[in-house]
């Protein structure tokens, strides 16, 4: 178990404290630009430090992905996971670092988790699938077999894509989308079926 500081105290802060705790980890403070005061008894500072709880592992608790990366990539602290207990991730699966992975969410064999991605509650990662770094699934999202969804890309509430299928890079997919076909980089699409309908 680890001492964990999150970067962000707004209402994904409230989730990844609760979860956190419920892993064992300790929440040693919270960063937020915009903050002040406590969460959860837990003190909020407005400017970051390195040298501030030099032995903590540190969590994005931005659900963002273009922030959540631009946050990431300039901190100096090492990255830590948070993983509900609730999770079931397959010990054949793996994953990086500076995941959120929330209550009940299903990781099964062979699949490939990036670092500082978001896997919301209830979403899931059927085998022999690839999601890239900063991606965020939202909440009962599901990823059929053999699924590909590249780097910074957010999938909303209740979208599905079905067995094959790849998602670009940086693109966003409304809720309860049906993904039936191979979506480009720097989209968003929605539908059933998803039907691209601007690009970023």
């Amino acid at each position: 178990m680890h001492s964990i500081i999150l970067q962000g105290a707004g209402g994904h802060a409230k989730v990844l404290i609760d979860c956190a705790i419920a892993q064992g980890h300790t929440v040693e403070c919270l960063y937020d630009p915009n903050g002040s005061g406590t969460l959860y008894d837990i003190p909020i500072k407005r400017d970051y430090r390195p040298g501030d709880f030099p032995h903590a592992k540190m969590v994005v608790a931005i659900g963002h992905h273009a922030a959540r990366k631009r946050i990431a990539t300039r901190v100096e602290h090492p990255c830590g996971n948070i993983i509900q207990p609730s999770v079931l991730f397959s010990s054949y699966s793996k994953a990086g670092l500076g995941n959120v992975i929330l209550h009940g969410v299903i990781v099964q064999a062979q699949s490939i988790i990036g670092h500082h991605v978001i896997l919301n509650t209830g979403s899931q990662v059927d085998h022999d699938c690839v999601v890239g770094d900063f991606v965020h699934l939202g909440p009962g999202a599901v990823l059929c077999g053999r699924v590909e969804v590249g780097e910074g890309s957010f999938l909303g509430a209740g979208t599905t894509v079905i067995p094959g299928k790849k998602v670009g890079k940086w693109s966003v997919v409304g809720a309860c989308s049906v993904v039936i076909d191979d979506l480009p980089d720097n989209v968003v699409a929605m539908g059933n079926p998803a039907r691209v309908i601007r690009s970023m």
